[in-house]
């Protein structure tokens, strides 16, 4: 039986910087879950590292993980630059502050309490759990500007 937990995550923006919205799809065995969450004033980046830590945030004990997403800010982040970014004191490459840090910490500290495997997806290519989050993002900023 796969006991892994699969996580479907998405940011939009109407703007960048502008309203935004994230979504997420958890599946767990035949259990789904469904979040979302608004922004008044936010960015796409932010809101798609929203959707992995709010995700991350549900689960309670430690667990296997698949983090599915078509942001590769977020999987190269997390699994690429934040290494370098730690080291270096939160500055990147070119000696400039990481934006979102306190977003990036939080999302370093709740992938340290799983086995997280992180997997880039090409968005709005009729992946079902990735157009579900899309969805998701996309139906929490309209529910919050009408």
């Amino acid at each position: 039986m796969d006991n892994r937990i699969y996580i479907y995550t998405d940011g939009a923006c109407k703007g960048n910087p502008g309203p935004g919205g994230w979504g997420a799809l958890l599946i767990y065995k035949e259990h789904k879950k469904e979040i979302n969450g608004f922004s008044k004033d936010t960015t796409n980046n932010i809101m798609e590292l929203t959707a992995v830590i709010e995700s991350l945030l549900i689960i309670k004990q430690k667990s296997d993980i698949t983090i599915i997403t078509d942001s590769n800010y977020v999987k190269d982040g997390i699994t690429k630059w934040i290494a370098n970014w730690k080291k270096k004191g939160w500055k990147t490459s070119n000696k400039k502050p990481v934006k979102n840090k306190d977003l990036w910490k939080k999302l370093d500290d709740l992938s340290n309490n799983h086995n997280i495997k992180w997997e880039w997806v090409r968005g709005h290519t009729g992946n079902p759990g990735n157009e579900k989050a899309d969805q998701l993002a996309n139906e929490a900023i309209i529910k919050n500007l009408t």
